[in-house]
């Protein structure tokens, strides 16, 4: 029974929690592989949804990982002295100038702490990383949605909507879910019109696997000493993203505001020894890039040939146009056990997000989107047969 039913109160919960919280809309995961094969009664279900790498994890971090059970009973370094001293190593910037924590998305609602707040603004594309507007929100600040235009970021409409209010800009390079860039010569563009108030937040999640000269590198601004932070995460080419490990780089100031507001303890000591490991294994990451590579040139042949549409992606999943009710077409690839993203993203009705797998992989979601795809045709005929 709850406690305030039982002493006779007549307080609803709901009118306890701030106002802004009702205006939250929780985030969307891909479906796991577990809760698909339990709910529908198959086996060896292959996961499209969740952007993660197909190969696992290097060597090196697992075993480093079998080599770390005995710090399990241990508090993690709350420093995470020895990964940011890799990453300072790696990255040419002082160690104070880097923070770890338990994924980007921690990152993210850490930069909303420090600066938002209600009345506060922060401007981001439309669709992008769901996490953006739900911990803008969460600050009770409001979100500055600028849609995008031919599914990039369209910087000069993200530049006009900056106003006295603006806090934050968050750009994700390569955006998540469409997969798109935008490059150094735009960002130039853009950073002319920014004000001096403005944080600009670069997120590089996928950067590791963008192939484009005019790429740009967001490390580089920060070495010019302008007002951005730049996220980077192990979940994505480095395969540990059950470990969550995430971190960033700025100036000392803006690292000691963020490390103000973090909780302890945020990456596990587990995920640190992992992250250390897997920045040793280059070998791992060419693997990864080279199956990444060939795997998003076989699906987007094969897309291409089946009439789907294909937005140019720069990471490790795509975009599609199946050119039908995306979620009905991913349910019925769940009865095949394939998954794929077709909800929560903010895309067109017609489109799901599709990670690339390993060849093994990609053959058999090719064969059962075809199947699919078939069976809708036939039905369709046959009811304009009637």
């Amino acid at each position: 029974m709850c406690p305030g039913k039982e002493k006779g109160l007549s307080i609803a919960l709901k009118d306890l929690a701030k106002n802004h919280v009702h205006r939250l809309r929780p985030y969307i995961p891909g479906k796991p592989i577990e809760i698909l094969e339990r709910q529908l009664g198959v086996k060896n279900a292959l996961k499209f949804a969740s952007n993660e790498n197909p190969l696992g994890p290097s060597p090196l971090a697992l075993k480093a990982l079998r080599e770390s059970n005995h710090l399990l009973n241990r508090y993690p370094d709350s420093s995470s002295y020895f990964l940011r001293e890799k990453l300072a190593e790696r990255f040419g910037f002082p160690m104070g100038q880097f923070i770890v924590g338990n994924g980007t998305t921690q990152l993210i609602e850490l930069i909303c702490h420090v600066f938002l707040g209600p009345g506060d603004e922060a401007v981001i594309a439309d669709p992008s990383f769901l996490m953006y507007p739900i911990c803008i929100e969460l600050m009770g600040a409001k979100a500055v949605m600028v849609p995008l235009k031919d599914y990039r970021h369209d910087l000069p409409a993200m530049a006009k909507a900056l106003s006295p209010r603006t806090k934050i800009v968050f750009i994700c390079n390569p955006n998540n879910p469409s997969g798109t860039i935008v490059t150094k010569p735009e960002v130039r563009e853009f950073f002319s019109k920014v004000p001096e108030h403005v944080v600009v937040v670069f997120d590089e999640a996928y950067h590791e696997y963008v192939e484009h000269k005019e790429y740009p590198d967001a490390m580089e601004y920060l070495r010019e000493g302008r007002l951005v932070i730049v996220l980077r995460t192990f979940s994505k080419v480095y395969a540990l993203a059950g470990l969550r490990v995430g971190y960033g780089v700025a100036s000392e100031e803006m690292i000691s505001l963020l490390n103000a507001v973090s909780i302890p303890f945020t990456a596990t000591c587990l995920g640190q020894v992992a992250a250390l490991a897997s920045l040793n294994d280059e070998k791992q990451i060419a693997r990864s890039l080279k199956v990444n590579s060939e795997g998003m040139q076989f699906l987007s042949d094969k897309f291409s040939r089946m009439g789907l549409g294909i937005v140019e992606s720069y990471a490790n999943f795509m975009a599609v146009d199946l050119k039908t009710d995306a979620r009905e077409l991913s349910a019925e690839l769940e009865r095949k056990a394939l998954i794929i993203r077709a909800v929560g993203l903010g895309l067109p009705a017609s489109f799901a997000r599709i990670t690339v797998g390993t060849q093994r992989e990609n053959e058999r979601l090719v064969e059962g989107l075809k199947e699919v795809l078939r069976g809708k045709k036939r039905k369709k005929e046959e009811r304009r047969v009637r």
